[in-house]
């Protein structure tokens, strides 16, 4: 049998009551159904207030990101180059 332990602000041997399973369990299904749909109803009001892009934006955005892609891309290859041949250098495994 194992030993009570007391609490400060606690009785001895009492418990934590008992869970009642993940929450919205008890909840008629008409509640549920009144919060989606609330839910959805907000997702589409605030759709209709975003600022969409134009298809100028979108492709000046998209080369944008495609262009910078690129770039660090060789950079980081060039630093790598360059590091892998310091550290060759250093270790006399160098080559030419």
């Amino acid at each position: 049998m194992k030993p009570t332990i007391n609490r400060p602000g606690k009785p001895a041997g009492t418990r934590a009551p008992a869970s009642r399973g993940p929450a919205g369990a008890g909840t008629p299904s008409n509640v549920r159904s009144a919060n989606a749909q609330a839910f959805v109803t907000g997702v589409i009001s605030e759709m209709k207030r975003v600022t969409w892009p134009t298809r100028e934006e979108w492709v000046t955005a998209t080369l944008l990101t495609i262009g910078l892609v690129v770039v660090v891309g060789l950079y980081t290859a060039a630093a790598d180059h360059l590091f892998g041949w310091l550290v060759g250098l250093v270790t006399g495994n160098a080559t030419r």
